[in-house]
This record gives C-alpha cells, structure tokens and sequence, in this order.
C-alpha cells in the first residue's frame, strides 16, 4: 500500500480523498492555489503545497507544478478526485512516465474513453446498445443535414470531447440543426481545444442512469449498481439516488453486463461510471463513460456498503478485489442533493462570498460531505458546489422525508443556495412518484 498520497484538488472531494487515505495509515499531501490558501479542511493534510495563483490554469490545471509539488513531497502516488485533471490522460501518462501512480484508469483507457467517437465504436464492439447517430465526427453542415435527415428529429449535436453539457445543442429542424452545429464547435473549442462534434438520435422522455463499476489491474470487473441522476437541469445533475426507483432487477442485471463488457473491452481499471439514457419502453443506450470518481459516489457507498475511495487506492496499489459479483449487494435506499452557491431564482447564478451563517444538519442516516462552515469565503474562481447533502432509508420514502427533514435543518446564509428548490423538488408530486424525466426541472421550476 502507498506510504504517501498528494491530492491533487480541492474541496470536499480534497477533504473525503484526505479521510480515506488517514483511515488507511496513508499520509497525505494536500495542493492549494492561493485562493484556497489557509482553507480549514488543509489542516488535515499532514503537508500542504501552494501550486499557483487563484486561476485554475496557474494552478490546479497546470500539470507541471502538480508533479513538480509530488516530487517535492515525496510521494508515491496522485488522486486526481473528480473535475480539472481527473481524465486527463497526459497528466495520467506524466504521472507515469515520472514514476508515481496514478489513482485513476491508466492513460490509454482515459483517452479512449474521453474521446466520444471512439467510445462509442468501442461500446458497440462490446455489445452494448448505442444511440443510433452519426459515424464519428460530423466534419460539415452538408454531412450534418445528411446525417439528421437520415435520422429524423429532434437530433443532440455533442462535442467529441465534451462533457457537463457543454459543446451539445438540441436540434428540432435543418435551421437549428445549422445554427447549433456551428454553436456546438465553438463552444466546444473553447472549452476543450477541440471543436469536433458528432450527432445523436434525440430520446426523448429519457431518465439519465449510470451504471458504478471498478475493475482490478488483475481483469475482475464489478458493477456496483445503478444510480438515478434524471433531475437535472441544462445536463447538470442536482439530485442523484440508488438505487434507481424505475430500474428492475433484470434490467439492473442487463446494465450491469453493459458496463463490465465496455470496461473489460477498453481495458480499463480503477472506479468508473458509465451513462446510460433509460426511454419510455425500458430500452436502455449508452452514453459515455466518466473515467474518475463520480461527484454522487457516497449514494453507491450507503446501499453497497463499500468504500469507493479505499476501493480506488486499493486497486492503484495493485490489489485484487476482494468481492465476487455475486456478492454485490443494494441495501436500502440513498439520495444525495448537490448544494451550489448558486441563485436558482436568478437562473441559477452564482454566488459567491462569505457565509455569515451555518448550520449543518444531523440525526440518523443523514451524511454531509463538505468543506465549508461559517467563516468560510467561497471564491469565484471554481464550480459552485459547496457540499453534498446524503441520507439513507429503508425505502425510497423514508429517504425522501429525512432529506426534507435535513434540508429544513440546513442554514447557509450570507450566499445564496440551492436548498430551498431541492425542497420543492422533493415535494413534488412528479418526483416522489419517480416520474421525471431529464427536462423535468427546466419545465418546472426554471423561470
């Protein structure tokens, strides 16, 4: 096992990467920009290291001053978390050209899977059911047209490299097809220095399931069950439960296979999750796979009862996996709200600043993975998730009323939050009798 572990993020992730490793004997490095300098949750790392000014390219993204920061520490290995460098696979590759592990899928599965095209050619080689779309990138609107009329619409243009719902526009004929073709590249350059984008049949009345898995460096492969992340807006998630309330134990099993035949096909190992669209008739397609540790994990911890991060460190350092699929069991039921500083009455604009006020709830079966408190100034530089609110019940109910129950309990003040539309999500009527689909929420509850 690993002597000593540089975390190369920020955040509450930072801060839950932190407790797997002490829990584990493993010491921890901990890397800040100077915007995180001085945070609370760095007092438990057992080193910090400033990497670079507020702006995440002089800092968290710059892989230079990371693996330099790891050589300093002397370190044996780097946890990624999730975002910034997380499926990079050149930070992965440097990583091991330089002799430290990397807590991740190896660098040839990362980049397999970043790329949409070639993800999807390798689902298809395994069997598993795709979206009916394009043949890779779609290099013209000309090619564009051609492809859409042969698909019908509504037609999703998707950056090859994309990813949070950026570089993807909806299209319902060929002026919007146009229009949005053009607009999918350019975003899709800026954000990811790549403007290819490729074209999907539009499912409409979908539900967003994800499949958890990890793999072993031995070729065991478990799937870990299904997540439900279908209340979301604009592709962002807002609410992610296990196990989904719609997925059968059959169709469960179905997606299972899906995912270790893509894994055990792309070679992969370590933690990944891979996306799936649910339709109306239960035909499930695939989507893509997340190559990292997921942002809504701990909803797959409370009904499996394993650790995904120790799970993670275990597999880098070479172990084999200790379960059998059969052995896999889902235990209850989990949801986890994300709370963003951010305005949902303002089109969910972000906010900023220092909270004044905090009270964080409590009781029986309710987590909160955090790294903010009162005191704490959120800066403008990064995503807005404060924190991640999870509970567990029995049933899908009694997890709903101790989530309303803990979101009551929550006080954040001097910045605005998500907490109040997760109570009206909740109490919505659609949500507790699971009938969302993924435009659920701009429908409702966008003004």
């Amino acid at each position: 096992m690993f002597r000593r572990i540089l975390i190369a993020n920020r955040g509450e992730i930072a801060l839950r990467v932190m407790r797997a490793c002490h829990q584990m004997g493993i010491e921890v490095v901990a890397v800040c920009s100077e915007a995180d300098k001085g945070s609370r949750y760095l007092r438990m790392a057992d080193d910090t290291v400033c990497i670079g000014p507020a702006r995440s390219a002089q800092s968290y993204l710059d892989i230079s001053r990371i693996v330099s920061a790891a050589e300093i520490a002397d370190v044996d290995a780097i946890h990624p978390g999730y975002g910034f460098l997380s499926e990079k696979s050149h930070f992965a590759e440097v990583c091991r050209s330089c002799g430290i592990t990397f807590v991740g899928p190896p660098p040839e599965a990362i980049d397999l899977m970043g790329d949409k095209s070639k993800a999807k050619e390798t689902a298809k080689k395994a069997g598993v059911p795709i979206i009916p779309g394009s043949d890779g990138p779609v290099g013209s609107e000309q090619e564009a047209l051609a492809v859409a009329k042969q698909l019908g619409y509504p037609i999703m243009i998707k950056a090859v490299a994309g990813g949070g719902g950026r570089g993807m526009r909806v299209a319902h004929n060929d002026v919007s097809l146009v229009s949005g073709y053009h607009a999918a590249r350019s975003e899709a350059e800026a954000a990811f220095s790549d403007s290819s984008v490729y074209l999907e049949k539009m499912i409409l009345k979908a539900r967003h399931i994800e499949v958890q898995f990890i793999g072993d460096q031995h070729g065991n492969v478990l799937s870990l069950g299904e997540r439900d992340c279908t209340t979301q807006r604009r592709h962002q998630k807002l609410i992610e439960e296990a196990p989904s309330p719609v997925v059968t134990p059959a169709l469960r099993e179905q997606m299972g296979a899906a995912a270790r035949a893509l894994c055990k096909q792309a070679g992969y190992w370590n933690a990944g999750t891979v996306e799936f669209l649910l339709d109306a008739d239960g035909r499930f397609y695939f989507m893509e796979v997340n190559a990292r540790i997921q942002v809504e994990h701990p909803v797959t911890e409370e009904v499996t009862g394993i650790d995904l991060i120790e799970a993670q460190l275990r597999v880098a350092a070479g172990e084999r996996l200790p379960w059998k699929q059969d052995e896999i069991k889902l235990t209850g039921h989990s949801i986890e709200c994300r709370i963003n500083a951010e305005d949902p009455s303002q089109n969910f604009k972000p906010s900023p600043g220092l909270i004044t006020g905090w009270i964080a709830p409590g009781g029986r079966n309710v987590r909160l993975d955090t790294h903010a408190h009162a005191g704490y100034r959120i800066p403008p530089y990064y995503d807005s998730m404060i924190g991640k609110l999870i509970v567990r019940g029995d049933t899908r109910e009694e997890a709903i009323a101790t989530l309303l129950c803990a979101l009551d309990e929550f006080v954040v003040e001097g910045v605005a939050t998500t907490i109040p539309l997760h109570k009206e999500i909740l109490r919505s009527e659609a949500f507790r009798k699971a009938q969302m689909d993924t435009k659920y929420v701009e429908t409702h509850f966008m003004p």
